[in-house]
């Protein structure tokens, strides 16, 4: 029997054109959830604006600035199994951290998706050793996902 597919959903509130689609995510997905042995049950990807992600930080982290991804995690955190979360998306600081890292508004756009999803699957980037860590990971991934 095969194993079911996460439902990965994708959502766009802002005007700004996205270059993910619903196939690549769950092939990206499918990717990490086997390397890091988890598997998603459902991921939804919100792209906001910056005025969203700004009051999503205020209300819920007690941060008043924008940043490029906040990732919710709703099963049990323990598990590595039937993952389910909300990854909210800054589309416009995406696309103006593609032109500081001189690196293309897709790469950037699938590094973030990548890195939400590790945020769900438990990593953690809050010391300089987990960022390390996490950053490894997303360029792992990204390679892969590129060689598609």
């Amino acid at each position: 029997m095969a194993e079911e597919l996460p439902d990965i959903q994708l959502y766009n509130q802002t005007s700004l054109s996205i270059p993910l689609d619903q196939s690549f995510c769950q092939a990206v997905v499918t990717q990490l959830s086997d390397k890091e042995e988890c598997s998603f049950n459902f991921v939804e990807v919100v792209f906001v604006n910056e005025d969203k992600i700004v009051q999503i930080n205020s209300e819920h982290l007690d941060r008043d600035y924008v940043t490029d991804i906040i990732t919710f995690r709703y099963d049990d955190s323990d598990s590595k199994n039937d993952i389910e979360g909300t990854m909210f998306c800054c589309a416009p600081r995406i696309i103006e951290q593609a032109q500081e890292f001189n690196e293309s508004t897709e790469r950037e756009f699938l590094r973030i998706y990548i890195h939400g999803l590790l945020h769900l699957a438990g990593y953690e980037d809050q010391t300089a050793e987990e960022k390390e860590h996490m950053t490894n990971k997303e360029e792992f991934y990204l390679n892969m996902a590129e060689k598609r």
